[in-house]
């Protein structure tokens, strides 16, 4: 169903929306809305179709504010699908408002279709319906790379070819593996924070201190702890990362206590109240026929500096996600005890398929960043030479946000690696 028509910046943007089925396995049961942003430059030429698969998970796909950036270049050879996956934007909702009533098993329940698995097969069912048999385009972005090495896995006949940025991911690993290497990761990451911003380090641990000392409300009323401070180590795999923190620690002391801007700021860099998935489901992401069980909270214990009481240096965490956050962002409470559950299932379906990778067809062309703080580039590597015919960019030139960052250049030779 087409809901509107309109122009902005040169770019003419038509918005879908598409009832599918929760549960493939059962598709008379229960239906969702998702919500699809189709992007031209000329609203009558008929381009080839480039499928965004966003990152997360449980974000929505990027607004189309500006004609510029990896859309522009796309646009040249494409018309754009943005892709709100199932749960997130303007797809129907799955947060506290809209399911925190229910009980937490009908929740976990609900939740577990949310993976890359159903996302694919919701992309499946959109190009069904926009271009029937036609093989469409898709580019994966972080989690959206994991998205499309499952759509090759299962589905590569309705793909034509596929672009990945900082995200290939691990076929088989359990999540202590992985975070025992992110932890690491992260650790260089707060090393070359501090050495290129030393004052940061400084300014950090007296707001520390002033969160031990005075335990700090929040403008949503919630306590600011000191493991929801290290949260902010999230930004530091971002190429603007290191200065966005640095700049927010300059203010972020008053008389004493912690400013207004900086409490204000500080929440507007944290979206897990807002996208509850990127919480409740980022474990998930990895789990196949095992449970995940807080992995990050397990494997931080083999990683003392990380300790919330350490002082000497004060360190980030990175892309870790915990139990106690169930507690303390006050709209993830109601989804607490289906978080428990999900982390203890083990019977969650296989997401990639080795064998069917290692007789691809399908033209694959990815970037890896070798400093990529989130996706490791060891298993990206080992997972590439396990899809046939994949061609890789490794480059040290750029962070995992490398597309938003610089996305003309990484399209441009992501283009080139194929054409």
């Amino acid at each position: 169903m087409i809901l509107s028509n309109f122009k902005n910046d040169n770019m003419f943007i038509t918005e879908h929306s598409f009832e599918l089925p929760l549960d493939y396995e059962n598709p008379d049961q229960q239906s969702i809305s998702v919500f699809v942003r189709e992007i031209r430059l000329d609203e009558k030429v008929k381009k080839p179709y480039l499928v965004y698969l966003q990152g997360g998970p449980g974000f929505e796909s990027p607004r189309p504010i500006s004609f510029s950036g990896w859309i522009k270049k796309a646009l040249n050879r494409y018309n754009i699908l943005l892709l709100d996956q199932r749960g997130t934007g303007n797809s129907t909702p799955a947060n506290f408002q809209t399911i925190g009533g229910w009980n937490p098993e009908k929740q976990a329940n609900y939740l577990k279709y949310f993976r890359a698995d159903n996302i694919v097969k919701d992309a499946e069912a959109i190009r069904k319906n926009l271009i029937q048999d036609e093989p469409w385009s898709i580019l994966g972005q972080s989690f959206g790379g994991f998205c499309a090495v499952n759509y090759l896995s299962f589905y590569s006949s309705g793909l034509k070819e596929v672009f990945i940025t900082g995200g290939i991911p691990p076929l088989s690993a359990h999540p202590d593996d992985i975070y025992k290497r992110t932890y690491s990761r992260v650790k260089r990451k707060n090393e070359a924070f501090f050495k290129a911003f030393p004052q940061a380090q400084e300014r950090a641990g007296k707001i520390a201190n002033i969160i031990r000392d005075t335990k700090p409300t929040l403008l949503s009323g919630e306590t600011l702890t000191i493991e929801r401070f290290q949260l902010l180590g999230l930004q530091l795999g971002f190429s603007d990362g290191y200065a966005n923190l640095n700049y927010l620690f300059e203010n972020a002391i008053s008389d004493n206590e912690l400013s207004y801007i900086f409490k204000k700021s500080l929440m507007g860099f944290q979206a897990y109240d807002t996208n509850p998935f990127f919480t409740v489901l980022h474990e998930a992401c990895y789990a196949q026929q095992f449970s995940t069980q807080w992995s990050a909270e397990k494997i931080r214990g083999e990683f003392p500096e990380f300790d919330s009481n350490s002082r000497d240096p004060f360190l980030f965490t990175g892309e870790m996600l915990y139990p106690w956050m169930m507690d303390q962002f006050s709209t993830l409470s109601p989804l607490k005890e289906a978080a428990n559950i999900l982390a203890e299932k083990t019977d969650w379906p296989m997401l990639y398929d080795q064998k069917q990778l290692e007789k691809n067809s399908i033209p694959v062309a990815a970037a890896v960043y070798t400093n990529d703080m989130y996706v490791d580039r060891h298993y990206s590597l080992e997972t590439g030479q396990s899809i046939n015919g994949i061609k890789i960019w490794e480059t040290d030139d750029y962070e995992h946000n490398g597309l938003r960052s610089h996305g003309e250049k990484i399209l441009l030779n992501l283009f080139e690696l194929l054409d």
